[in-house]
């Protein structure tokens, strides 16, 4: 398997590059050159098999000859080992065709610790036989700051820099990050927005020379590995509801479009997934543009579900690139306008592919809390903010388009533990974190401080990373 940039001006690369580089040279995002396909027996062989199993077939061919068959399988073992639920991803229903797929069991009770656990060993072990250091650098509007270092801590080979825009995350998302005590992790708390973290991890990698001396890579979901781990629960929650005979959607809360991104790759490896529904808090780009076309950001509006408060959602890129024909000239042409004046504008015939798959809609602050009380009152189910954005959305196309929907499973990205406060303040409860957690109020934090400007991180960087 080989893979090609997003912007059609950098060479085609293996797995394993394109694992280390994150961002292709050109600015574009790495896509496989084709797409592996399972058929309906395929598919439906994975009934009863462990996530694990089910992971292990649906990334081989992915992968392909950067591991082995036995190293993918004893990866995905290990990976998934210490989750604190067997099936990984549970599912809970709520309703006669509703459900919430349970994607907190991991170690920082975030979604993005079932790819980040993977991703980990799989760094781990491309550096080892390069004999390789690797310098990864990442923005976080939350949680993927928080699955990154506690699967990457104490890795000889790594050092890790992850950016949060300081102040707008909650506090025990920032003190999973900073009190991992480990000396290869540097937490850096940014003087802007999650955009303006994204914003210079994205610049970074454009300075070739910079990149190439300190050997840059990612793990935000620009990161293709990433992408491709994440579609491994949408297959095992699709058979373990019926599929590929059962018709099934999802919900996915989204900010920067990977999560819902990696639903559209299960469908394109053969998953009968009728409809991908994006649900946005009141920072709604991504309901904006699949509903007029129309990319415009605005300004961040700070929410009870911040790992959302995003306007500049990176994913969207390679969907304009597959809905596009693998148009890189028309892909190139949008980045450019992107830059230049903030937004663009898609194609009609462009626009108009993507509405039979996706649709979209926003859920307001409100009708958050209400969503989150009544999950309670009726049931003592505990839901964090971005679930409960996932739960009002799912509602509504539900309502708009049940006959075509069938049944639908929203995507739970985080325990309610990780918003306390947030919880609290709709039902009255406080969210207990596990006991792996319980003294996290008492670990020491270790943060640095720095202003919403590359030259900056740039220099934190050089004055930290090991070179390779």
């Amino acid at each position: 398997m080989r893979y090609c940039s997003t912007r059609g001006r950098a060479p085609s690369v293996s797995f394993e590059e394109a694992l280390l580089a994150g961002l292709a040279p050109d600015g574009g995002l790495y896509m496989p050159e084709e797409w592996p396909h399972f058929s309906s027996a395929d598919i439906a062989r994975f009934k009863g098999q462990s996530f694990a199993a089910i992971a292990c077939a649906v990334l081989s061919p992915f992968v392909g000859d950067t591991f082995t068959d036995g190293e993918l399988a004893e990866m995905c073992e290990h990976a998934f080992a210490n989750f604190t639920h067997p099936a990984v991803a549970p599912l809970r229903q709520i309703g006669d065709d509703e459900w919430i797929l349970e994607l907190f069991h991991g170690p920082t009770l975030a979604f993005k610790d079932v790819a980040m656990q993977l991703l980990g060993l799989m760094f781990e072990k491309v550096l080892a036989k390069r004999d390789q250091k690797l310098t990864i650098i990442g923005a976080t509007s939350g949680d993927t700051g928080g699955a990154a270092i506690e699967a990457l801590k104490n890795k000889a080979r790594l050092n890790v820099f992850i950016l949060h825009p300081e102040g707008k995350i909650s506090a025990v998302q920032r003190k999973i990050m900073t009190t991992s005590g480990a000396a290869n992790i540097f937490n850096i708390a940014v003087d802007g927005t999650f955009d303006d973290c994204q914003s210079i991890v994205k610049t970074l990698f454009g300075e070739r020379e910079f990149a190439q001396n300190v050997a840059l890579g990612g793990v935000n979901s620009i990161n293709w590995a990433r992408i491709a781990i994440q579609s491994v629960y949408y297959f095992a929650s699709a058979v373990a509801l019926g599929a590929p005979d059962r018709k099934l959607s999802y919900c996915v809360p989204t900010g920067n479009f990977g999560d819902i991104f990696a639903g559209f790759v299960a469908h394109k490896m053969g998953l009968p997934i009728h409809r991908l529904c994006a649900a946005t808090n009141q920072n709604d780009i991504v309901h904006r543009v699949l509903q007029t076309g129309d990319y415009q950001p605005t300004k961040v509006n700070a929410t009870t579900s911040p790992s959302m408060d995003i306007q500049v959602a990176s994913n969207f890129e390679r969907l304009i690139f597959e809905m596009s024909g693998r148009d890189s000239d028309q892909v190139r042409a949008l980045m450019a306008c992107q830059k230049q004046s903030g937004g663009f504008t898609l194609p009609k015939t462009l626009f108009e592919k993507m509405s039979p798959l996706f649709t979209s809609q926003m859920a307001s602050e409100k009708e958050v809390i209400v969503c989150m009380k009544e999950h309670f009152e009726s049931s003592s189910y505990l839901i964090d903010p971005h679930t409960a954005v996932g739960c009002v959305v799912a509602k509504k196309i539900a309502d708009r388009e049940r006959d075509h929907t069938g049944t639908m499973v929203t995507l739970s990205t985080a325990h309610p533990a990780k918003f306390p406060e947030s919880v609290v303040a709709a039902t009255g409860q406080t969210p207990s974190l596990p006991k792996s957690m319980e003294d996290l109020y008492d670990r020491p934090e270790v943060m640095s401080h720095c202003a919403a400007d590359p030259a900056a991180i740039r220099a934190f960087i050089l004055g930290h990373a090991q070179t390779v």
